[in-house]
């Protein structure tokens, strides 16, 4: 209240300096509470001490922008993956920041709506005069309407702040993907070569038994047919790398074919609150500030206005709203305190859809993790049995389509350890993309 009639004194003071003289002079740099502020002598007004600090404070302390500003990355430093994140960052067109910017820059205006507005007025008071003066407004009560306004041009940047942090962590991710898919198969590549190469050599055998009569040709035929199939998956293989490395390289500032290798990403639920969670509150401060500025529209307020010119001089006191009362203004309340209470319920949806995404990736990593080991193990299993068959074939107690058998599920067990390999990297790189720890907050 002591602050209300502190702005009250000081707009009064504004339009009584109307008819101040001098009122044209240049405008003086004056220091307030230790803040140099510009003093308009135009209108006569100094504003109260400490206000511009406390506008200041009110348009930039964020806890959701410091949250933002305080996230660390869980990639390595010097990794493959942080090449590769610095990498496309960097060629990051960033048009998330332009409005992030733009944010900042309303919320910085809205942060000074509570001075006095002034501007000129020119009217043709008859058919051969022009008369010219200088009219000033005031807002004296609003029902909190000037200070909804700053709120909403707060939650707006807090908004665009978590945007561009998601948009950073949804670039990173896309790309790493893109790594993933080329490095894939690259190793999908060399395992079907490997392949490729020891069935080549069964078929020569095969092809020996076949011409000495030992063997059926038929054996020879399903050979031949393994080979091709062994070929086209190589031909996909090698094209599918192509064509992710091509894409990764599109999107970076440097070309990234030389990368390698893989890297330790641990990240869990509580390292830090997922951006959805983060955007769903600043949508909901945003929406109670606009909710609280059409409620100060529905209801009357006060303003105090003054003008200085040619045509003279006037101080007036003005009671009104933006629009008329009628009969559904209570009905239209009584929506606008809905919109605050649906706010608050998205919020706790927003938060329980997280926590379902993030407990679903935490369960598919325990999963997968756990199915690599049963995997290598596998592996193993088949290389044993692969040694016992071949073995025993040298030994003359095996065939060798046998032994082909044997070698086709060791192959198989390789290609799905693979495959779990790179799931198991993506899907720990999808949970940090949740929880936003794919960039550092600061750098972003």
């Amino acid at each position: 209240m002591g602050q209300r009639v502190r702005h009250i004194k000081w707009a009064w003071l504004a339009l009584a300096g109307l008819s101040l003289p001098g009122c044209m002079s240049a405008v003086p740099s004056d220091e307030i509470e230790g803040e140099s502020v510009q003093v308009s002598r135009l209108a006569g007004v100094t504003p109260p001490p400490g206000a511009i600090a406390a506008a200041r404070e009110e348009a930039e302390t964020s806890v959701i922008i410091t949250e933002l500003l305080g996230r660390e990355s869980v990639l390595p430093a010097g990794s493959a993956f942080a090449r590769v994140s610095d990498a496309v960052l960097k060629a990051d067109a960033r048009a998330s920041a332009s409005e992030l910017k733009a944010a900042r820059l309303r919320a910085q205006a809205a942060s000074k709506n509570w001075l006095p507005r002034v501007g000129p007025v020119v009217s043709l008071a008859s058919l051969s005069d022009v008369v010219t003066q200088l009219a000033v407004d005031m807002v004296l009560f609003d029902h909190g309407r000037k200070k909804a306004e700053r709120d909403f041009a707060k939650a707006d940047v807090e908004l665009a702040a978590v945007t561009l942090s998601e948009d950073t962590n949804a670039r990173v991710l896309t790309a790493l993907s893109l790594y993933l898919d080329g490095a894939e198969a690259r190793e999908r590549a060399a395992l079907e070569r490997r392949t490729l190469k020891d069935m080549e050599r069964f078929e020569y055998i095969m092809q020996e038994r076949v011409r000495g009569g030992v063997s059926d040709r038929s054996d020879l035929g399903v050979l031949r047919q393994k080979l091709a199939e062994i070929r086209a998956r190589l031909a996909a293989a090698e094209e599918a790398g192509a064509t992710a490395r091509a894409e990764l390289n599109a999107m970076s500032a440097v070309p990234l074919d030389d990368v390698t290798g893989l890297a330790d990403v641990r990240v869990g639920s509580f390292d830090a609150r997922p951006l959805d969670i983060l955007r769903a509150e600043a949508e909901r401060d945003r929406d109670i500030a606009q909710a609280r500025v059409d409620r100060a529209g529905l209801l009357p307020g006060i303003n105090a206005g003054g003008t200085l010119g040619s045509g003279g001089t006037g101080v007036t006191v003005n009671a009104g709203q933006d629009s008329l009362l009628g009969i559904g203004t209570g009905a239209s309340l009584k929506a606008i305190k809905a919109v605050e209470e649906a706010s608050g319920r998205r919020v706790a949806q927003a938060s329980e859809e997280a926590t379902r995404q993030i407990s679903r990736l935490e369960s598919r990593l325990k999963a997968l993790g756990r199915q690599v080991g049963e995997a290598s193990q596998l592996t193993q299993e088949a290389k044993r049995n692969l040694d016992l068959f071949q073995g025993q074939y040298d030994a003359g107690q095996r065939q060798v389509m046998d032994v082909v058998g044997v070698y086709e599920t060791f192959a198989e067990q390789q290609s799905r350890q693979v495959g779990l390999k790179y799931d198991l990297a993506l899907t720990r790189l999808q949970l940090a993309r949740a929880m936003g720890l794919l960039a550092n907050g600061g750098r972003i």
